[in-house]
This record gives structure tokens, C-alpha cells and sequence, in this order.
């Protein structure tokens, strides 16, 4: 890295997304990604994960970065103050979760939801499910129109937050949930505002956070819109693009 002495860094906290962006496309995070993390946190930048993901699969890359910072899961409707620290879940009323059920068994291709037990997919579901209480639901099919017309008749109820990771898929949360209000929390647990975070994402799920953010970022690998709205584009993820961003961005060295 040829950078050891200590840096001031122009933002205080990095809101990143896992898949498309700290993730590369085997779902691994690289070498130069974890050594520029380090040094972010070395330097005093509190870096959080805002992902899509729950506990079930986003933990055991908390695990592997050493991080004791909060974090902000399933597009911010399960915040973390650290490790083993819960702050808030924000649930989908179980009768809501029976009516999106009915609709993404009836229409849908595949199906899956996040509850605190589990990840549960459409082969999964049995009755039992609807006796859980769950934070996000999705919906898949590669048929646009199909899924357009879900979207529709799901925002029509006027109580759901409904973004997409994929062009081939929704998400479903309270309405006023977004990785935006999630990494608002966060900034409220640490005495910090929006204007101190960078944040850096590929999807639509990542949009709101992107245009709140003091700096957004989009990878060259993401959306067309998100690179459209977003301040800065870094490199894909597969090419180290969240350690580029740190570097170029966080700490201005070149």
C-alpha cells in the first residue's frame, strides 16, 4: 500500500452494499478490498455493511473483516449496533405476509423470505411459516411484465416498501424502509449526519442511500440508473472498485 502514516479521512462512515459491490461475482471479498478496509478503520472511518442480506448470510462477512461496527441488513429493517447487539427490527404484519405469500405462490416464480429463524425459500414454506414474524419478502420471475404488475398491485395497498436487487426480482419491507433509513439510524447511534457517509452500491435497492449520502457511489458494474444518480462511479467489483473508492475518494491518494 506504500501509505502507513495516519490519514485524515474526508468521511467518517462507509455504508457498503455486499453483492455487485463489496462482493465480487464468486461472493468473495478480495485481498486489496479487506487491506484498504483496514486502513479505514485504522483512520477512524466507521465502515458498515447496507445490504439487502440478513444475519443468515451477511454475518460471516462480518466475521471475516473483524468489524465491531453497526450494521444495516435486509435494506434496513434489521439494524445492528455491533456484533450481538440488536437495535431494531421492523416487521411485515403477519396478515400482510399471508396476502404477498398468496400472491407470489399464485404469480410468482420463486419466492423466499427473511424471518429471525431463518431464510426460507418457496420449497421451504410450510403453515408454520405464517406463524413466524418476517422482515423481508421477495419475489422472482424473469417475465418483466409479471413482475411489474406484482409491484403494482403490492404498492396499491399504500403500506409496503418495494425495491429490487435484480432486474429479475422485488423486495419487500414496511413501507419507509430503505438502507437509507437504515444508515440514518446508524448515523443517529453515532452522532453523525448524512453528509459524513460515503456509500457505494450497484442496485435499486441501493438508490435512496446513494442520493442521501455525502458522496455516492456506484460500481462500474451497476445499474445504468444507479451510476446515473450517483456523485461518483468507481471500478467493478471484481476489479477492486470499493478499495479504489477508499483510496481516491476517502483519503484523496492517488
Amino acid at each position: 500500500m506504500n501509505v502507513m502514516h495516519q490519514v485524515e479521512a474526508k468521511y467518517k462512515l462507509m455504508a457498503l452494499d455486499l453483492d455487485g459491490t463489496l462482493l465480487t461475482d464468486r461472493e468473495q471479498i478480495t485481498e486489496e478490498s479487506k487491506k484498504w478496509i483496514q486502513y479505514a478503520v485504522d483512520n477512524g472511518v466507521t465502515v458498515i455493511f447496507s445490504t439487502g442480506r440478513g444475519l443468515q448470510n451477511a454475518k460471516g462477512f462480518w466475521d471475516e473483516l473483524g468489524l465491531d461496527s453497526p450494521m444495516v441488513l435486509l435494506n434496513g429493517a434489521e439494524i445492528w449496533e455491533g456484533p450481538g447487539r440488536l437495535h431494531k427490527r421492523v416487521f411485515i404484519p403477519r396478515d400482510t405476509i399471508r396476502r404477498i405469500h398468496a400472491i407470489a405462490a399464485e404469480r410468482g416464480e420463486w419466492y423466499w423470505g427473511y424471518s429471525v429463524e431463518s431464510l426460507t425459500g418457496a420449497t421451504d414454506w410450510t403453515a408454520e411459516m405464517f406463524e413466524r414474524d418476517w422482515m423481508k419478502f421477495g419475489i422472482g420471475s424473469h417475465d418483466q411484465d409479471k413482475l411489474a404488475g406484482i409491484k403494482e398491485e403490492l404498492l396499491s395497498w399504500g403500506t409496503l416498501e418495494i425495491t429490487h436487487s435484480a432486474p429479475v426480482n422485488m423486495e419487500i419491507s414496511v413501507q419507509g424502509i430503505s438502507k437509507e433509513s437504515g444508515v440514518r439510524q446508524v448515523c443517529q447511534l453515532l452522532g453523525l449526519s448524512m453528509s459524513d457517509v460515503i456509500a457505494i452500491g450497484d442496485s435499486q435497492n441501493d438508490a435512496k442511500l446513494l442520493k442521501a449520502a455525502g458522496l455516492g457511489v456506484a460500481m462500474a458494474n451497476g445499474e445504468e440508473h444507479i451510476q446515473s444518480i450517483a456523485d461518483v462511479i468507481t471500478a467493478a467489483n471484481n476489479e477492486d472498485g470499493v478499495a479504489q473508492a477508499i483510496r481516491k475518494h476517502v483519503f484523496q491518494i492517488e
